[in-house]
């Protein structure tokens, strides 16, 4: 039988206000940015210590494997990051040297989009060549697990601000904003054709698959409060980005006379800078500019629903490696 491994791809991120410059280098493939951005998300990083991500994937995919070896063979796991170390190809390297024949690979970002997550899954194949057999997952928005994890994060919060003001309090979902052009196609006849950074025909699934999310929580709260849905993190990069903003959409909020809030990622599966940062910090003071107290329920981070959902994924993805004919 062939050997077999589980590996989970993330962003990363670096583990000093150091390292900052080189990993934004990576972050936007060496294209210069003003030291302006460069020193805005030092100082970010700055605020908030060190960002958990890297360490929180490396415990998320222990509690997998975990998981996937309880009553049959030992199946590793392997973490690679696309922007920060261990990178996704050094990792694949790894798994070769191993003898790792056939992976099962999930990315930690559960709303597919061609443009972001297809680029992990080139850096994989693309190191794997034809020693390693891949099995990608492409989005698994839907996945009833990961639904019900953050359900399971929000029901206590809303209880707990339910019993504190007398009444429901409202939701305010979302997931992380992407450059329009990276997810529409141009309009015919407005370029000199298909640009490089498009992949395919149609609308790339990730507005839709971010919204799906959104809608499977919603769905297994009983009694659940008016809710809302807005994209977060839009970068400094030119050219417009998905929206609605969270800062639009709190305005409009407020405005209809909401005074408490949750806000909830579900974009983000663990704590990192655009949660301890952009939430905690920054949303919440826009909140409070608007007299909205905001709250944010704890993020999955290794939550045993979400090491069920993607040790679900892998061994699915492991059967139907199984299933392929060899040769």
């Amino acid at each position: 039988m062939a050997r077999r491994a589980v590996l989970l791809l993330a962003h990363g991120t670096p583990e000093t206000v150091d390292q900052i410059p080189e990993y934004l280098r990576n972050v936007v493939s060496g294209r210069p940015l003003p030291q302006s951005v460069v020193e805005e998300i030092q100082h970010r990083y700055s605020l908030i210590g060190k960002s958990p991500l890297t360490d929180i994937t490396m415990e998320l995919a222990r509690l997998v494997e975990d998981e996937l070896s309880a009553g049959r063979e030992k199946i590793p796991v392997y973490v690679g990051m696309r922007n920060w170390k261990p990178y996704i190809p050094d990792v694949v390297r790894q798994m070769r040297a191993d003898g790792v024949e056939e992976a099962a690979v999930i990315c930690m970002a559960p709303q597919n989009s061609r443009t972001s997550v297809g680029l992990y899954r080139r850096a994989v194949e693309a190191e794997a060549g034809s020693a390693v057999r891949i099995d990608f997952t492409e989005g698994w928005a839907d996945h009833p697990l990961l639904a019900e994890a953050f359900a399971d994060r929000l029901r206590p919060l809303l209880a707990e601000m339910r019993a504190e003001v007398g009444h429901p309090v409202p939701v305010l979902f979302t997931a992380h904003s992407v450059p329009l052009r990276t997810v529409q196609p141009p309009v015919e006849g407005e370029t000199g054709g298909q640009p490089r950074y498009w992949p395919g025909a149609g609308v790339d699934p990730y507005a839709e698959d971010a919204r799906l999310t959104a809608n499977e929580v919603a769905g297994r709260i009983e009694d659940m409060p008016r809710w809302w849905f807005a994209f977060q993190s839009q970068g400094a990069s030119g050219g417009p980005w998905i929206g609605p903003s969270v800062e639009e959409t709190l305005d409009g909020i407020a405005a209809d006379g909401v005074k408490e809030l949750i806000l909830q990622p579900i974009g983000f599966l663990c704590d990192h800078v655009e949660i301890l940062f952009d939430v905690d910090i920054l949303f919440r003071e826009y909140g409070n500019k608007l007299e909205i107290d905001l709250k944010r329920p704890e993020s999955l981070n290794t939550s045993p629903l979400l090491v069920q959902a993607v040790a679900d994924l892998a061994g699915k993805g492991l059967d139907r490696l199984r299933s392929w004919p060899v040769g």
